[in-house]
This record gives C-alpha cells, sequence and structure tokens, in this order.
C-alpha cells in the first residue's frame, strides 16, 4: 500500500485520492498507460506536457504506488512503465471522465473518440462504465479500441510533432 496522502489529515477519499490524481496532466499519463502507451515519447506527445513536466508526474506516480518503472535497455538507461494493480483500479475513473466529456464537452457533429468493443458479449460498449448491451462492468483487458479517424489523426499529429522536435 502506497504511503498516506498529504490530504491523510481528512477522512475524505476524494481528498486523498486528489493529493495522487490531482491535475491534468497526471490523468492525461494513466489515460495513456491504459491506451498501451508505455514509453516517455509516446506519454510526452499524447499527453503535451513539458519533459520536465511529464518526469515529475512519472515519479509521483511511480512513488504513490500507480506505476511501476522498468527498463527495457541498458546503454543508454531506458524505461517503460506500466500501471500497478492500484493504477488498474482506476480505469473505471477513466470511463466515467471519458462519458462525461462526450456528453457534456462535445459538439453534436464530432464522433466518439474511442469506439469499443466488449469482448465479453461481442457489442458496442457505449460511453459508460458499464456495458451497454449486457450491463457488465467494463474492464480494460475486456475491451477492443477503435480510435475514431479524426481522433487518430489527431494523435499521429501530436506523435509527429514529437519526432520533428527531436530531429531538428
Amino acid at each position: 500500500m502506497a504511503a498516506l496522502s498529504k490530504s491523510s489529515d481528512t477522512l475524505c477519499p476524494v481528498a486523498r485520492s486528489q493529493d495522487v490524481i490531482g491535475d491534468r496532466w497526471t490523468v492525461l499519463i494513466v489515460r495513456e498507460l491504459f491506451m498501451g502507451n508505455r514509453r516517455f515519447d509516446g506519454l510526452l506527445a499524447q499527453s503535451q506536457a513539458t519533459p520536465q513536466m511529464l518526469s515529475s508526474r512519472l515519479k509521483r506516480l511511480e512513488a504513490d504506488g500507480m506505476i511501476e518503472r522498468k527498463r527495457y535497455m541498458k546503454k543508454p538507461p531506458r524505461y517503460e512503465y506500466e500501471l500497478t494493480d492500484m493504477g488498474r483500479a482506476f480505469y473505471p475513473v477513466i470511463l466515467a471522465l471519458r462519458e462525461w466529456g462526450e456528453t457534456w464537452h462535445k459538439s453534436p457533429d464530432e464522433d466518439v473518440a474511442v469506439h469499443y468493443t466488449h469482448l465479453t458479449c461481442g457489442h458496442d460498449a457505449g460511453i459508460g462504465t458499464v456495458c451497454e448491451a449486457c450491463g457488465e462492468p467494463l474492464r480494460r483487458e475486456d475491451l477492443k479500441a477503435e480510435l475514431s479517424p479524426s481522433y487518430a489523426q489527431e494523435r499521429a499529429a501530436r506523435q509527429d510533432a514529437v519526432k520533428t522536435a527531436k530531429s531538428a
């Protein structure tokens, strides 16, 4: 179990959770980890954080027990980041944020950014935390993601921008 958060002077679980997942960058990093993006450059591109901000958030997430850092290259040392059990337990929160954003912060002409197929029942999962077809709670490992063309293009442009900046 991770150390008590800064808000340990309160019994409020929302306040304690806010200490771990307290800003835009941290939520976007966790979103990216759920999307299978595990390396620094990919996280940098898709979160649009500065390298210093990303590095500090990754260190904090590791210290709080949300992620583990694993070396994949010795020279130079390079690391991947993986969600721990605690981190994977955050998935319903990501789904709830997604549902809220899709419902309240999109124009009628915009497509759903990510379509999920619920592998358990084989149907469209919808945008909530439970499958619209079968009513089962959604878990990341039970979902097949398909990015909308516009969201896939947005993500590719971010990745290209980081590659272009590195080669300049």
